[in-house]
């Protein structure tokens, strides 16, 4: 354990599976305490006993990010257990793919809630404490996809729409101490891009070796690929970097 974290309190959202759950593991191996929300009661709950299992001291709590109240009292109870949050990663996200010519409204409402208003949500029930300790460090999960994408014109846009949130929270809140940053994953092996594969009736190997002859590095990416720059935008060091948008996607992308 290297300790880059010791004494510091992260919160992240979505926090039980995939992308989420690799952030929050990697931030408890660095010293932080962990808390992790989300929806999924049952998956909470494993990521919970397996994080207490290798030593972490972590919260876990149920909350919709999309019910500001419910987020509100998440983040008092993480400051009530720890002291105080540091650092937030908004990665809460869910996917309803199609055309344009098929896509609900449903299915546009839906993924603009989690991934904008709950970011909103968190973020401004974080800043709250971060502006009164002058620091913190907010990171928010974006996609390549933020650049277009065919069948995501809702996620598409509700990426875009993050990494504008972040440059203007850089603005807002650099002054006190606040760092504001995002993430832009490419293809990178989860629940969720299993179950996408399985909506387009692919097997996930033949879905991600499509994926890869893609990519220039000639490998799918893992959540401890995000995890690692996630973890750069939230170092202490890092105080210099706000606004930024970094692409981790085994390859350029514009």
């Amino acid at each position: 354990m290297t300790g880059r974290f010791e004494g510091r309190v992260a919160l992240v959202t979505g926090g039980s599976r995939g992308i989420g759950k690799g952030v929050a593991k990697r931030f408890a191996e660095e010293g932080a305490k962990i808390a992790i929300l989300d929806i999924n009661e049952e998956a909470l709950g494993e990521a919970e006993q397996e994080f207490k299992e290798q030593g972490a001291h972590v919260l876990a709590k149920k909350a919709n990010v999309v019910e500001a109240d419910e987020v509100e009292a998440a983040v008092e109870d993480v400051v009530n257990s720890f002291g105080k949050i540091d650092i937030l990663v908004n990665n809460a996200g869910i996917i309803r793919d199609n055309l344009l010519f098929k896509m609900t409204d449903s299915d546009w409402q839906q993924v603009m809630d989690v991934h904008l208003k709950g970011s909103f949500n968190a973020a401004r029930a974080a800043q709250k404490y971060m502006v009164q300790q002058k620091y913190g460090r907010i990171i928010s999960i974006s996609s390549t996809s933020a650049l277009g994408n065919r069948g995501q014109a809702n996620y598409s846009t509700a990426k875009a729409g993050l990494q504008g949130f972040t440059k203007t929270l850089a603005i807002e809140l650099g002054k006190y101490g606040i760092t504001a940053n995002s993430v832009a994953p490419g293809f990178i092996e989860t629940e969720m891009t299993k179950a996408t594969a399985e909506r387009v009736g692919v097997p996930f190997d033949d879905f991600v070796k499509g994926a890869v002859s893609q990519i220039p590095v000639a490998r799918s990416g893992r959540p401890e690929d995000i995890a690692n720059a996630v973890a750069f935008f939230a170092d202490e060091k890092s105080s210099f970097v706000n606004g930024q948008v970094i692409y981790v996607a085994g390859g350029p992308k514009d």
